[in-house]
């Protein structure tokens, strides 16, 4: 591979330079030790020194310096992962995708056969080892790619993954305050209904609970990288024991009349939305993928996290295995305990099928108990999301490819955390939850428009680790030979998995009942890349991937361009041609 382009730096007092270089993904360890380690006056690396400091070497070596306090643990990484999952939470807001396109046929065989193809983490996680970064898609994106294209797609990449990471966080939330109204609705007794006809007002309500759901968490991933850290032993605590719960609890509390047979289980199909009966189980594959999603979450913090070289690709996979079989077997209980009228459930007042088929078996007070952890244990999975979403654009700010760059990039002298990052991450949700007002078809939109900026940006790196003719450097997680058959199939389930993201509940719709994910998807992609090749403004002018913020040397780092210096710089030296006092 021919060395890229270096930076050259020049002293005042001397005629002498010193070259930074990029440094190729991944990283040998004497990569790591060589860009960061003590040195000896004989020249000799000081290994105690810089073994010491492993994580920041290796991120040094990627062009970074350390700004915030490594606080994860491994274990606590992983439980960050299946938090951001949430489990039972998230099967609970989207099991109405199942239950009318398949029913127990499609909750029992069509998790098994998405939880199959979800290893494609693997790719993600043998990516995430080689270069443990806050900004990794995009970063890997721009170290892969051939020179010809790393630009225009580390942009779209860095944009997709931010926006999917937030519209992710804007789509949990409101979830949550839908799942807070079916809690209002069970506890008068049908007296509120939250899918009353007057939908002006319910979404008015649903908003404000929404606004207050997001002002909470965005103090909540405000705090302190350790605070945050500890927090998660008792996320992950009640993500693990909430299922299990209702696999103990639902089969006992069940009537006799809500109990199904195996053979209605394993191949009873209910098809309610009138697609053809294969496709329709197609479409049942949407709640999986909308519940085992965002598990690139550890890459995002990776610059919080202990050893992030072997504790985030571990993170990944744990999270999506552990998500994958416990989830299957979450949704075998409830194919036997939910009772045969799926219809029932689907237009029940309460206007949550979770919620009805818990309120079949445990009745008022009992589901009342359950649903209130299960708001809760969203709560917690939405500021997860918040945080996980600021890390990514701070991220990108410290490029200098988001918007308002200088602002975002700030780490807070208290907390060592990206305060305004946060609050940015926040506003930008906000306004994606005015789109409830448009109709309900915008609001599914904002759930696909999540999945699919994750799909583009997963697919991108994955695709240019074998395309882009860059030499390749596995970290201490590899899959060796298989890495390119799983790098494949992960790309072409990701494209399958897009394309069904885009179709309509039913055959025939209206404008109100219209898949408008595909318009607001391809609207967003074509923003960032009229963005992009913006005469003087755009950042075909100014973006130049990843900037250090660190050198071997130790000198200042170079300043970096941004979107407010665009024309200021026009027609000046590059930052590969200037000479740097």
């Amino acid at each position: 591979m021919s060395p890229p382009p270096s930076i050259e730096r020049k002293s005042a007092s001397s005629e002498s330079r010193v070259q930074v270089s990029e440094v190729p993904v991944g990283l040998s360890e004497a990569d790591g030790r060589h860009s960061h380690g003590a040195t000896r006056n004989d020249g000799e690396i000081d290994r105690g020194s810089v073994e010491s400091d492993s994580d920041n070497a290796v991120l040094a070596a990627l062009g970074y310096k350390q700004e915030f306090k490594r606080a994860f643990t491994p274990f606590e990484t992983l439980s960050l992962s299946f938090t951001t999952i949430g489990l039972f939470p998230s099967v609970a807001t989207v099991l109405v995708f199942a239950l009318s396109n398949g029913g127990p046929v499609a909750l029992v065989w069509g998790w098994a056969i998405c939880t199959f193809f979800l290893t494609f983490a693997l790719a993600l996680s043998e990516l995430g080892s080689a270069a443990p970064t806050s900004g990794g898609l995009y970063y890997w994106t721009w170290d892969l790619s051939s020179p010809k294209w790393r630009k225009v797609l580390a942009w779209l990449v860095g944009y997709t993954n931010s926006m999917g990471l937030i519209a992710g966080f804007a789509s949990l939330d409101w979830g949550c305050a839908v799942q807070i109204m079916a809690a209002a609705s069970i506890g008068s007794d049908g007296g509120f209904v939250p899918t009353t006809a007057n939908t002006l007002f319910r979404d008015i309500l649903c908003s404000a609970v929404f606004v207050a759901l997001i002002c909470v968490q965005g103090f909540l991933a405000s705090m302190a990288t350790r605070i945050l850290a500890r927090l998660q032993g008792l996320y992950a605590a009640l993500n693990v024991l909430l299922p299990l719960a209702i696999i103990i609890a639902l089969p006992a509390a069940t009537p006799k009349e809500y109990r199904n047979t195996a053979s209605y289980v394993f191949s009873g199909f209910e098809n309610l939305n009138g697609w053809p009966d294969g496709f329709a189980f197609v479409l049942s594959f949407l709640a999986p993928l909308f519940v085992i999603a965002g598990f690139d979450s550890p890459v995002h913090i990776s610059e919080e996290s202990h050893n992030a070289r072997t504790a985030v690709p571990w993170a990944i996979t744990g999270a999506v295995a552990t998500g994958g079989v416990l989830g299957w077997v979450v949704m075998l209980v409830i194919a036997f305990c939910m009772g045969s009228d799926i219809g029932s459930i689907l237009a029940n007042p309460i206007g949550q099928p979770m919620a009805t088929i818990l309120f079949n078996s445990f009745g008022r007070d009992g589901t009342l108990a359950v649903w209130s952890v299960i708001v809760f244990v969203q709560f917690l999975m939405g500021a997860n999301a918040l945080m996980v979403a600021s890390r990514q654009l701070f991220a990108f700010a410290r490029d200098r490819a988001a918007p308002f760059s200088r602002f975002i990039y700030r780490v807070n002298r208290r907390t060592r955390t990206p305060v305004n990052a946060v609050w940015c991450a926040a506003f930008v949700a906000l306004l994606l939850g005015l789109l409830v007002f448009a109709g309900p078809a915008t609001y599914s939109a904002i759930f696909g428009v999540a999945l699919l900026g994750q799909y583009t940006a997963f697919s991108i790196p994955m695709a240019a680790r074998f395309l882009g003719g860059k030499e390749w450097h596995p970290g201490p997680f590899t899959l060796g030979r298989f890495g390119l058959p799983v790098a494949v199939l992960a790309v072409l389930w990701m494209m399958f998995s897009t394309v069904i993201l885009t179709f309509p509940t039913s055959p025939g719709p209206d404008k109100n009942t219209m898949n408008y994910t595909a318009v607001v998807y391809c609207g967003w992609v074509g923003l960032c890349l009229l963005y992009y090749y913006l005469p003087v403004y755009g950042g075909a002018c100014w973006f130049n991937g990843p900037q250090r913020t660190v050198d071997e040397a130790g000198l200042p780092s170079l300043p970096c361009p941004s979107p407010e210096d665009a024309v200021e710089t026009k027609g000046r030296p590059s930052l590969d041609e200037k000479q740097v006092a």
